[in-house]
């Protein structure tokens, strides 16, 4: 089996010293990325550890892919206990940094303690410095950036950078990367934040060799030759699709479609896009860097999600406002996903959907934690009975799209997640559209047959962020490619994810998590049946814990020393 090289870089700031050592026995049976961080994880976070205090760790990783030269694989993996849901919870983004990351050596770098002021810390392959930068403290992630190239001729692309809102901790703060690109959901940069760490960059000449099958080289020339929607639109493609089908959230979760979908549309996105727009090694190119020529507003986006938080799930129907929402976010800090569903829920108790700017002002106030921002800046489901909406969110994280009332899977799979509410961690959605050929593709309604298909996707994405491989590759490798690139029969890399989510599960049943918590805010029909049989197809208890013989050999955590 492919997986990742390099020894673990351990980096405590408690006493700015640095550790490395050869973790080679765990990355043969990891591969890397998510995998290999949540191993890590649950092996060194003690169960009880406070995700904002200094004893959480965070963990940045690559995988084997990082050293090929093949389409989709620009993206790179972060895990650490989440200071909004609770648990433990990887993340990954899109842009630049792999490529520059594997150049240091490491397979992985371990972020732990908590230093005394404002850092930068420098890694490279021949050590790690620190460097105190107290001028930028509150600096949005774009003037950290240009900082870091003028004093380090760095530029985006070699650097992990928080904005504000991790500095304040905000529980949905994002770690950004290339300026623009998020590792977005469940708010690892709020404990970046908390470690008082404002950026990390990665330099060096020290890639591992990691030997990938020549297949990469077809992959990427079909990636380079597709004739595909989303190299226009990127994720907005499906978003009138959604919104006919009644999947699009829109008012605070009221409504299942937006009366005013044409004004913020993949088309609206595809007229402001003025460049193409990647990830590392990849000829896909999906990405969607926008401008409003009146306004002279740039951005990177929005995809699908954010104009679905800040747009129809906002009331709000101009482009360009989304736009702003999203660059805001990107400049802060912030994942959009969460930052526009809390906005949401204050504009539901405030009657004030489509107020474009107050929304902006909003934002602003949640990265500085200012007046109202406070409050916001606890997420939804700190927060709702003081604002007097529902709680539209799974183990403390807020809905993305591809609504579960309607897709009935995905609803399914919102609610067992160990990340919360998030579509891309079973991605379900689109075999219930369907995106997919008709032969493999289900009904919306109801979960006859689809517990099992979840346990399958849940599995194959978890294998996917440990490659790590971009998940839009679904049109270009196939369960039989993915055994031919990483070397590994396709069982056994399933195998591999399914150790990864009950390691999951493992660590976040120590913190309480149960059945209770793998719920949704709504009804679906043999939703408890539909549980059971999950549960069972994994081997897990009828309360949603795993036994323990499921996670022998995993190691003793700190909690248990």
């Amino acid at each position: 089996m492919k997986h990742v090289r390099g020894p673990l870089c351990t980096i405590d700031l408690d006493d700015r010293t640095v550790d490395t050592e050869s973790i080679d026995d765990v990355l043969e049976s990891t591969i890397g990325g998510r995998a290999l961080g949540t191993t890590l994880a649950h092996d060194r976070i003690p169960f009880d550890a406070d995700p904002l205090g200094s004893e959480n760790r965070l963990f940045l990783a690559t995988g084997p892919l990082q050293h090929s030269t093949m389409s989709f694989t620009g993206r790179m993996s972060a895990t650490g206990l989440s200071p909004l849901t609770d648990g433990l919870l990887s993340s990954n983004a899109g842009g630049f940094l792999s490529r520059n990351f594997t150049a240091t050596g490491y397979s992985a770098v371990e972020v732990t303690g908590a230093s005394d002021e404002l850092v930068i810390v420098h890694v490279t392959d021949d050590g790690v410095e620190y460097e105190a930068v107290p001028e930028l403290e509150e600096a949005t992630v774009s003037e950290t950036c240009e900082y870091i190239e003028s004093e380090h001729g760095l530029e985006s692309e070699h650097t992990v950078v928080v904005g504000p809102a991790g500095e304040n901790e905000v529980r949905f703060a994002s770690i950004m990367t290339s300026k623009e690109r998020a590792f977005g959901r469940g708010g690892l940069g709020a404990v970046l934040g908390s470690k008082n760490v404002k950026a990390i960059t990665f330099d060096g000449d020290s890639t591992r060799e990691v030997e990938i099958p020549p297949l990469q080289s077809e992959v990427h020339g079909e990636a380079a030759q597709a004739d595909h929607i989303m190299k226009r639109q990127g994720t907005t493609s499906v978003a009138e699709y959604a919104n006919t089908v009644e999947a699009l959230p829109t008012r605070y979760f009221s409504e299942l479609s937006y009366e005013h979908i044409d004004d913020i549309s993949g088309d609206r996105v595809e007229e402001k896009k003025y460049k193409k727009g990647t990830c590392s090694a990849c000829a896909f190119a999906c990405k969607l860097p926008t401008k409003d020529e009146e306004t002279d507003l740039e951005t990177e986006g929005p995809e699908y999600e954010t104009l679905m938080a800040f747009g129809s799930n906002s009331g709000v129907d101009d482009i360009v406002d989304v736009m702003k929402s999203n660059k805001l976010c990107d400049e802060f800090g912030l994942d959009t996903i969460s930052a526009g569903d809390v906005v949401a829920a204050y504009l539901a108790s405030e009657d004030e959907f489509g107020n474009a700017e107050l929304i902006h002002d909003l934002v602003e106030k949640i990265a500085h934690r200012e007046g109202i921002g406070d409050q916001l800046a606890e997420g939804v489901d700190r927060i709702h009975d003081d604002l007097g909406v529902e709680n539209w969110t799974v183990k403390g994280m807020e809905f993305s799209a591809h609504d579960g009332r309607t897709l009935n899977g995905q609803g399914l799979g919102f609610a067992t997640a160990n990340r919360g509410a998030d579509h891309m961690y079973g991605e379900f959605y689109p075999y219930e559209y369907p995106l997919v050929d008709a032969d493999d593709a289900f009904d919306k309604k109801g979960l006859e047959g689809k517990p099992p298909k979840l346990v399958e996707l849940e599995n194959l994405n978890a294998v996917k962020d440990s490659a790590v491989l971009c998940k839009f590759s679904r049109d270009f490798v196939s369960p039989e490619r993915l055994e031919t690139l990483l070397d590994a029969e396709y069982e056994e890399l399933l195998e591999v994810g399914g150790e990864v989510v009950a390691l999951e599960r493992h660590f976040n049943n120590q913190r309480g998590f149960d059945r209770e918590d793998d719920q949704v805010p709504y009804e679906i029909p043999g939703f408890e049946a539909g549980l059971d049989e999950y549960y069972d197809e994994r081997g897990w208890n009828e309360d949603g814990t795993v036994p323990a013989d499921q996670i022998g050999g995993s190691g003793a955590t700190p909690a248990d020393d």
